[in-house]
């Protein structure tokens, strides 16, 4: 008897986990159309920002790499058009460990459905890195060295608006 509810238990999870992954990619696309235009029909920038906590004592070393070997990439995507802006930040002071990040990267881009658009960047890369086989080492050693990073998409509020 106990099986049989496990399995049920296991079934009904699956079932929870596909209904609240078909739920989210529907209103995600929705969210995209919906942030990429706005009622005159003009395109707007859309905004991520990328933070990165480096393991202690590897904050410069991840510096280091970010800088050599993917700000030129990002670099080049402004120059393509599909970026506006990228910027970094560090914090001023320190917080709680759980809270702590290091650096915080914020990319403008042009619009919504470019931010979302799966853009390969390997041809990109080899044409700025010919020795690729130092280029995957120093990124791979790049998130060896991050305890944690995480996306987060951002729009403005507008506290004037009624």
């Amino acid at each position: 008897m106990q099986i049989s509810v496990f399995i049920a238990k296991r079934l009904l999870a699956i079932a929870v986990i596909g209904a609240s992954a078909l739920f989210w990619s529907s209103t995600r696309g929705a969210g995209a159309q919906q942030s990429t235009t706005t009622p005159s029909g003009k395109e707007q920038p859309f905004v991520i920002e990328y933070y990165y906590k480096a393991k202690w004592g590897h904050a410069e070393e991840f510096l280091a790499l970010f800088k050599k070997n993917h700000y030129p990439v990002l670099k080049k995507e402004i120059e393509l058009g599909r970026m506006l802006k990228v910027s970094m930040t560090v914090p001023r002071y320190h917080t709680t460990e759980d809270g702590r990040w290091d650096y915080r990267v914020t990319i403008v881009f042009k619009n919504a459905a470019i931010a979302n658009d799966n853009f390969d960047s390997s041809g990109l890369i080899k044409q700025l890195f010919p020795d690729q086989e130092t280029y995957k080492k120093e990124e791979q050693r790049r998130f060896e060295i991050l305890d944690a990073h995480w996306d987060l998409p951002i729009k403005d509020v507008d506290l004037d608006a009624r």
